[in-house]
């Protein structure tokens, strides 16, 4: 049986060889193909940059004279077009600014070079984030009670909403021709957010905290005797420094109750020239919009925490530019002694611990329960040691006390990179946890951590330019950032201090210090 079917399929192969033999082929080979239209693009994108400009790209062919765009807003069948235009193909990848929080289907067709007709549509959508038109503020713009707002001058724009407290302003026609309008009604020393409408549209938003209303603080001018103005406060007493130069009093303040010291305007800070110790008594310490810098050759730490067995509460330092201190911007080795919380925002700090003797934020006998560094810039700090070290603290480690350390959209530039590896997260206290988030570090040998001790951090949307051992899993126990990117983030001039990124993915994905973006 099996060899009868065997002869079967062999009798057919053998019929269907004879067919293809017998045949006579009369028709030329075709050698190019014959079209009446021209191809339609293949391989278009469409991504957003910059929140409302998108970007789109696709594969030149051949025998196009140029491409046109149609995009169509909250519409997926073009009933409307709402913009139309063309592209050569040398203008590719082209951006095309839109509005804000819109769907846009997009449709790209080729018009032909050699009298073709045109192609068929190739299709894309994308999403459009919130736009910003908003501009910077300008010296003097946030006052106590009230804010001057700018944008693009000539927009479409018909009202600012301010919030906390719905407060809204009607833009006369004037305001929209200037990109100019002044809201009233505010509250002082409070954090708003304003929004810039079409209608019901976002065109964008801005956030500002109105000035100081002196009311019960203590004003402090550059000819009191500033010494003096914080040796007779009271205990959680608020002093207002008046711009201007404080320089020629320098030296160690002691302080053994709480205090907070601030600039009266955020754009011109005061110039001190002082450091600061803590001992019992001085449970909160809060530095604002100062200019901090050491006397010269002391080898000083900006804040000492010097009180055994002191409980502490929260240490704040905000709106800050701190520069060329010798030791630590927080030294702690106080036995027994508690710091809540150690909280740097929204600050320059520069050249700070630059003499290796000590660590940058050093915790050593003394426990604090959480770290955060955000919105700031750290250069060329703690060149030769650790960037933030929190040791086991004699008695307090493994007590059921836990340390939680937060750094949050910084940059941090020659930090920890002159002996390798040092850490940027030298955490030894038993319970602890560690989350880095939208920060990029550039120009240092550092690692994260090779401490058995320190837990493993949590990393999310971090960058890395010439900074490769935080993502080398070679260096022995080294606790990598696996989600990590190495990228290069066009730096304006970091060499003069300015961080200004140009690369426009880590402007898309708002990574570092705002301020920088």
């Amino acid at each position: 049986m099996k060899n009868k079917f065997i002869l079967k399929e062999l009798l057919v192969v053998l019929f269907l060889s004879f067919t293809v033999l017998s045949c006579e082929y009369d028709v030329d080979v075709i050698e190019e193909l014959s079209v009446d239209r021209t191809f339609a693009p293949v391989g278009l994108t469409a991504r957003v940059r910059n929140q409302t400009t998108v970007e789109l790209n696709w594969t030149v062919r051949n025998n196009v004279d140029h491409y046109v765009v149609e995009f169509s807003a909250d519409d997926p069948n073009f009933a409307t077009v709402f913009k139309t235009i063309e592209v050569q193909a040398d203008e590719l990848p082209v951006q095309v600014a839109l509005e804000g929080e819109t769907v846009y289907s997009i449709r790209v067709k080729a018009v032909s070079s050699i009298g073709l007709e045109d192609s068929k549509w190739a299709i894309v959508k994308a999403t459009t984030l919130t736009e910003q038109l908003m501009l910077p503020s300008q010296p003097g713009d946030i006052k106590v009670n009230e804010v001057i707002l700018r944008w693009v001058p000539n927009s479409n724009v018909t009202q600012i909403v301010v919030n906390p407290g719905e407060i809204a302003h009607n833009i006369t026609a004037q305001e929209k021709i200037d990109g100019i309008a002044t809201v009233t009604g505010l509250t002082s020393e409070t954090s708003y957010t304003a929004k810039l409408l079409n209608n019901t549209k976002i065109r964008g938003t801005a956030a500002f905290t109105t000035g100081i209303d002196i009311g019960n603080g203590i004003l402090v001018t550059p000819t009191d005797d500033l010494f003096q103005k914080i040796a007779d406060a009271d205990s959680g007493a608020i002093l207002v420094l008046e711009p201007g130069d404080y320089t020629a009093q320098k030296g160690l303040v002691t302080l053994n109750k709480s205090i907070t010291i601030r600039g009266l305007r955020t754009y011109d800070k005061p110039r001190l020239k002082v450091n600061f110790s803590l001992i019992a008594g001085a449970a909160n310490l809060s530095l604002i919009d100062l200019d901090l810098t050491s006397d010269t050759g002391t080898n000083t730490s900006v804040i000492t925490i010097s009180g055994a067995s002191t409980n502490y509460g929260e240490i704040l330092i905000s709106g800050c530019n701190i520069h060329d201190f010798e030791r630590s911007l927080i030294f702690a080795n106080a036995s027994g002694a508690k710091v809540a919380s150690f909280t740097v925002e929204n600050s320059i700090v520069k050249n700070v611990n630059t003499n290796a003797g000590a660590d940058f934020i050093d915790f050593r006998n003394t426990h604090v329960g959480s770290v955060t560094l955000k919105n700031s810039t750290f250069e060329n700090c703690s060149t030769g040691r650790d960037f933030v070290r929190i040791d086991a603290a004699s008695g307090q480690s493994g007590t059921g006390l836990t340390t939680n350390v937060l750094i949050d959209s910084c940059t941090l530039y020659k930090v920890s990179n002159t002996v390798a590896p040092k850490r940027i997260l030298y955490v030894r206290f038993l319970n602890n946890s560690s989350t880095v988030r939208n920060t990029l570090i550039a120009e240092t040998t550092a690692i994260y951590t090779n401490q058995a001790g320190t837990a493993v951090p949590t990393f999310s949307t971090n960058y890395y330019f010439n900074a490769p051992s935080f993502m080398d899993a070679a260096i022995t126990s080294n606790k990598i950032d696996a989600s990590g990117t190495i990228a290069d983030p066009g730096f304006v001039n970091a060499a003069a201090g300015n961080f200004k990124i140009t690369n426009q993915t880590l402007l898309d994905n708002q990574v570092g210090d705002p301020r920088w973006r």
